[in-house]
């Protein structure tokens, strides 16, 4: 039987620097587990530009569409702020996004317990935290059309369209539903209803969908309520499920309850492949920090947490998933910090590499 395949993309920025650590834990994943994967690396972003002239390379996403995952690193950085829109690096992620067809980004928000000081809410409302966004995400007003900026009786308009299918919408319900009937059963669905016609469109289909999971408890929020929610009482949730644009900035809302985007992974599913498991894509939430690249100081828990993701989504490895998770936990409860979580609990100060030590030896003590 073949070896599960990964192609890497480090992409700009800390990236490269993070995916290191990810890359050292794969290896010991294959010397002390028997799980080996087939990695590949190639470039995105402004790394790719430099080389190609594109942010994505044609035979670059041509392989994406072959492999089993892909894990990003992140993309941007000021030396690229004076490209033209169509080639600025982040058209890369989203050109992966939208051609593998990644509609269902999951966006978990965990609080560990040793990082509940960090959050700017107070320690009882996020001490124990995991809350799971579902976001809808090749669709909405990023995607629809009309779009664009024209000249009206002398003036300029800016126009973009909120524009879902009852598909779209059902196909990313059908992996909230499922995802819900994994965690406690139940599930927020998010949106404008009383403003937009594309809320009352998913509300209706959010609603038939729910007749195929009665075991999961569904209830629905106006995103702004939902917004508010998240920060008077964020535990009330267990998975939400939202639009494009609302997911965007409700997700990050959830990020900062946790208190570092340093520590926070994600995935984007899309449709089965021929061997059942959905086409993914794997990413930290962090951007690419230009400001410390290259410096040791990046925060490479993100990245690693995402290849958790991966070994439970896409490689049907979930123990050793939570083998990871939970090398991360204690490691944060030995009180080793990366310089983002040095900020308010103090610890032992480490440097990337440190980082991926320290989480090396949780592994290796874990057996």
């Amino acid at each position: 039987m073949a070896n599960p395949s990964l192609l890497i993309l480090a992409g700009d920025g800390i990236g490269p620097e993070v995916m290191s650590e990810v890359k050292r834990i794969i290896t010991w994943l294959g010397d002390k587990r028997d799980l080996h994967i087939d990695v590949e690396e190639d470039l995105v972003g402004g790394a790719a530009y430099d080389v190609h002239g594109t942010p994505l390379a044609d035979s670059t996403m041509a392989r994406a569409q072959e492999v089993d995952a892909v894990l990003l690193g992140a993309v941007g950085g000021p030396k690229y702020d004076v490209l033209d829109f169509s080639v600025k690096p982040e058209r890369g992620l989203l050109r992966l996004r939208k051609e593998m067809d990644l509609y269902a980004n999951l966006r978990p928000a965990q609080c560990f317990d040793a990082l509940a000081d960090f959050s700017s809410l107070k320690k009882d409302l996020v001490s124990g935290l995991d809350i799971l966004i579902v976001r809808e995400l090749t669709s909405g007003v990023y995607f629809g059309e009309p779009r664009g900026i024209h000249e009206e009786n002398g003036t300029r308009v800016g126009i973009n369209t909120q524009r879902y299918t009852e598909h779209e919408i059902e196909r990313g319900a059908r992996a909230a539903f499922e995802l819900a009937m994994k965690r406690d059963k139940k599930l927020c669905s998010m949106e404008k209803a009383n403003v937009m016609e594309s809320g009352i469109l998913w509300r209706d289909v959010v609603t038939e969908v729910h007749a195929d999971y009665p075991e999961v408890e569904l209830s629905h929020m106006y995103a702004d309520n939902g917004a508010m929610q998240l920060v008077r009482a964020p535990k009330q949730f267990d998975v939400i499920y939202t639009d494009n644009l609302f997911g965007d900035i409700l997700s990050d809302c959830a990020a900062m309850l946790t208190g570092s985007l340093g520590m926070l992974p994600s995935a984007s599913l899309g449709a089965p492949m021929a061997n059942g498991r959905p086409k993914a894509m794997y990413e930290p939430v962090h951007g690419s920090a230009p400001d410390i690249a290259g410096t040791g100081k990046a925060n490479p828990c993100a990245c690693i947490l995402s290849l958790a993701m991966a070994l439970r989504y896409s490689y049907d490895a979930g123990v050793e998933a939570t083998r990871l998770e939970n090398a991360v936990e204690t490691v944060l409860a030995q009180g080793v910090r990366t310089g983002d979580l040095m900020q308010k609990t103090g610890g032992k100060a480490a440097s990337t590499a440190e980082m991926g030590d320290a989480i090396i030896a949780a592994l290796t003590a874990s057996l």
